[in-house]
């Protein structure tokens, strides 16, 4: 996996990592900006990052994957997609930022593919305070479901470990770090 996890992180450097000046949707000022979504909707970076974060969950007796659309979006699918290919095939979730406005008025998407008390695991691209991905477990929880682990491809250790550990959704499992992210990229 580790030649998987550094192909990734090469693309990843390349299409989604710039260095300069920049405000967050947090609002904090940041020296880089992340944009996942260019590498997840590449066609080899949605696979390795179905692939990694399928082999990240592996030991984890979970029925599907969530999380916070947009950004979630993609990875939901990669993961959902390439879990059938292995073998073990996974449902997906997507949260909604404001509850659907006709219908049912539901906030979270695929729930016809669960039953109340499955586990799961809630995907963000990075995890900066937490608050997203935050928000998308409380929403998963309220809708019958429980959270078995909550997975970011960077984890920009920036307060949001620490917001989920508190919240009692355990620790981030992140594939990178900026500082493992540039260092496996060259």
């Amino acid at each position: 996996m580790i030649d998987k996890k550094r192909r990734l992180a090469k693309i990843l450097l390349e299409k989604s990592y710039r260095e300069g000046d920049f405000i967050l949707a947090s609002g904090r000022k940041s020296d880089y900006y992340f944009d996942c979504r260019v590498t997840a909707l590449h066609a080899e970076g949605s696979r390795l990052i179905g692939l990694l974060f399928n082999d990240m969950l592996s030991n984890l007796d979970i029925r599907g994957v969530g999380g916070m659309t947009l950004g979630a979006d993609p990875l939901v699918s990669a993961v959902t997609v390439t879990s059938v290919t292995l073998g073990r095939p996974l449902h997906g979730l997507l949260v909604r930022k404001e509850a659907k406005g006709h219908g049912t008025g539901q906030f979270v998407e695929g729930l016809g593919n669960f039953s109340a008390g499955d586990s799961v695991a809630m995907l963000e691209d990075v995890v900066t305070t937490g608050k997203s991905l935050l928000t998308a477990c409380e929403r998963i929880c309220s809708s019958g479901l429980r959270i078995a682990a909550v997975c970011t491809i960077l984890d920009r250790e920036e307060g949001g470990r620490e917001t989920l550990e508190a919240a009692g959704y355990g620790s981030p499992l992140a594939l990178f770090t900026r500082r493992e992210l540039l260092e496996l990229a060259r």
